[in-house]
Order: structure tokens, then sequence, then C-alpha cells
């Protein structure tokens, strides 16, 4: 009796944390996986490695200065080679796909998703930014094509693990467990002063750069507020986050009832990319196994709100609604690009993004132009305010 078919997947943002380890879980199941497309943006000699041992239909490099490189030295493979930001999406609506990961960073990943889920392919969401800036032109253009959008984040894989079986059961509300950090029960005089190799040093997620930062200020736990919205119809109020800080319990769903659900494992990224990628089996792994027996207290906590407002100016923004989250995203993405490059204190990033929000015309209806445009004046307005901060 034959086995089920391979799944044809296309991974954009290959090279980045996610994409790696999405590859780390193809490499232990070759006969349920087929990677057809490979997507970076700068890292070609990671990218040439990886469609050297893959071998995929086709790569693209988004750095179109490195397109040469990587053509020349996969120019003895069978592998189409394509760069720039047109050649990502169109590669998305070749015929052997059947699932998109997009796991790209930031705002670049929504042009591309569209595109997917317009050639009717299967998405895997690594990419919050997707939901965060467009969620209602997202979820309406899957509805209208029949596209099922699988998370990926570990906090939205629990919580989707949580709902099989129960989506015709009403739910009360979720909580969205967050680790806290870094700088869990720090205040706000030592967050003055911190620097960017504090800020990296998660204390149980192996995650890229821009991510960490995110989860240090919990601008992470932000956008993973405003994504869950999109990702399970719910209101502002019907998600809470809680910190806890061993990050075993992965989210919880309360029904109507009254009646709680966990999602609970080691913290390993493999497993919400295995689930979404297998889905609806799951796949037997050799992976580290919780043993409550080492855990002898789960702790659990409120928020800081005080010494890290990100997680309050991204429910003001799901509040608001509209080009609001947008904003926030792009002032996000150029605060914490600057505080990497020691141009920005870690407290200000949060006053960058604030007054952002408070400048940049509100739209309650945008368009994916608008989007566009939103973000890019978002972004203009972001790198003044900095500047002036550094005259």
């Amino acid at each position: 009796m034959n086995g089920p078919q391979k799944k044809g997947l296309a991974i954009l943002g290959a090279t980045g944390s996610i994409g790696c380890q999405a590859l780390e879980v193809i490499r232990a199941f070759p006969h349920r996986f087929q990677v057809e497309v490979l997507t970076a943006q700068n890292n070609a000699p990671r990218l040439i490695r990886q469609a050297i041992e893959f071998q995929p239909n086709a790569v693209v490099i988004g750095n179109e200065a490195l397109y040469p490189k990587v053509k020349e030295a996969l120019e003895s493979f069978p592998i189409k080679v394509f760069s720039g930001a047109k050649a990502l999406k169109e590669v998305t609506e070749f015929d052997g796909i059947d699932m998109v990961l997009t796991a790209m960073v930031g705002i670049a990943g929504l042009e591309p998703t569209m595109a997917a889920i317009q050639a009717g392919k299967q998405i895997a969401l690594a990419n919050k930014e997707t939901l965060v800036v467009a969620g209602n032109l997202i979820t309406r253009l899957a509805q209208e094509k029949g596209v099922n959008i699988y998370p990926v984040d570990s906090e939205h894989s629990a919580i989707f693990q949580c709902l099989a079986g129960e989506f015709h059961n009403p739910l009360e509300k979720i909580y969205l467990t967050a680790s806290g950090g870094p700088f869990r029960g720090k205040k706000r005089d030592f967050l003055a002063s911190v620097k960017k190799e504090q800020a990296l040093k998660h204390p149980n997620w192996d995650m890229g750069c821009k991510i960490t930062i995110d989860s240090a200020s919990m601008m992470n736990k932000g956008l993973e507020v405003i994504e869950a919205k999109w990702l399970f119809a719910l209101k502002p109020d019907q998600i809470k986050v809680i910190v806890h800080p061993q990050s075993i319990v992965h989210s919880l769903v309360q029904f109507s009832d009254g009646s709680i659900k966990a999602q609970m494992g080691l913290p390993d990224m493999k497993l919400p990319i295995l689930y979404a990628m297998a889905y609806p089996d799951r796949l037997h792994t050799s992976f580290p196994r919780f043993d409550f027996l080492n855990y002898h207290e789960l702790n659990f906590e409120a928020p800081d709100t005080e010494s890290f407002p990100n997680l309050m100016l991204a429910y003001r923004a799901l509040e608001k609604g509209g080009n609001m989250p947008c904003i926030l995203n792009a002032a996000n993405e150029v605060a914490v690009a600057a505080f990497l490059k020691d141009q920005l204190g870690f407290l200000q990033m949060s006053d960058v993004i604030d007054d952002c929000m408070q400048k940049i015309h509100f739209m309650i209806e945008p368009n994916l132009q608008d989007f566009i445009h939103t973000d890019a004046e978002t972004r203009k307005l972001a790198l003044s305010l900095i500047k002036k901060q550094n005259n």
C-alpha cells in the first residue's frame, strides 16, 4: 500500500531561524516533504548550500545584486534561479507547490503571502507581520480562495491544537503565554541602559535578532495578540497575555463552560513547524520529550506593562483597527533596527512607536496600496525621530 503523497513546499525566508529549522524537519521526513522553492534576501552562501542539498525546482535571492553569485554557484544543477521582489511573488504560484511556509521577517512577507493565497496554496504562517499589518485583507482573501492558514508561532500553534475537535464550541478567551524574555522583573531604571548584547540573550528560545529584541521588549507578544485576533476571529478582550518563564505551557484556551485546555512541551520551534506542515497528521519524532519530574513548578504572572509599554501599544493599535497596526509594525521594525545599530535606547523604541501612532494619518478601511503607503510614511517618520534624538 502506498504512503501519503509528498507535500511540495516553498520556504520563503529559508536562511533564517524558522527556515533553517523547517529544513531540519524536512531532512527528518524526506518521504513526506519535497522542497520546491527556497528564497532568501541576502544570505547567498547559505541559500546556495541549501539548494545543493535539497535540489528545489527554483530559488530566489531577493537582493538582485547577489543574483550572479547564486546563478554561477548553481549553474551545474537543474535549479532555476531568480531574483527580486517580483520573483518572490511569482514563484509561489508554481504548480508543484502545495504549501507555502512564509518565514520572512517583517512586512516583506505580505505581498508574497497574498500571491500564494491568490494562487490557492495552503499557508504555514511564521510571518506574523502579514496578519498584523493586513489581517482583514489576508483573511478575506483566504476565505475567497478556500485557503487554510496554519499558524507556526508556538503560541498560535498551541491555540490551534487546543481547538482541534472543538471548532464548533464557543470559546470564551485565550491566554497567550510569554516567557518574559531576558529582562523579566526588571524596571525602567535598569532598562534605560541595557545594550543589544543583553537583549539578544533569550533564556528559552533560539530566534533571529529581530524577533529576539521584540521578545525582550514584549512587542513580540503584542504582535501575537493582533495576529490571534485574525487567526481565531476574536475580540481584543478575549485575548489575554500571561507571563510563564519556563515556556512549557505554550498557550491556553478557555471555553464557554469554564473548561481550559493547554498545549505543553519543551520550547522547540520544530514542533509547531512540523504540526503546520503535516496537519492533520502527527508524525513520530525523536525530539526530546518534556518530563514533569524535571519541572517541580510552573510559574505564571501578569505582564509588567509599565516597564514594557509595547504590549499596551499593540492592544491600542488592535482596538483602533484600520491602518494603526501597520503603523505600529513599521515603527517597531525601524526602532528595532536602530537599537541593533546602537542608535536608539531600549526604552526609546517605545517612544518612537508611540509618536508614530499619534502622528501618522489614520485610515479606518485601508486597501493594500494604503498599507504600503502607510508603511513607507511611518518608516520615514520613525527614521527622522531617531535622527532627531541622535543630534
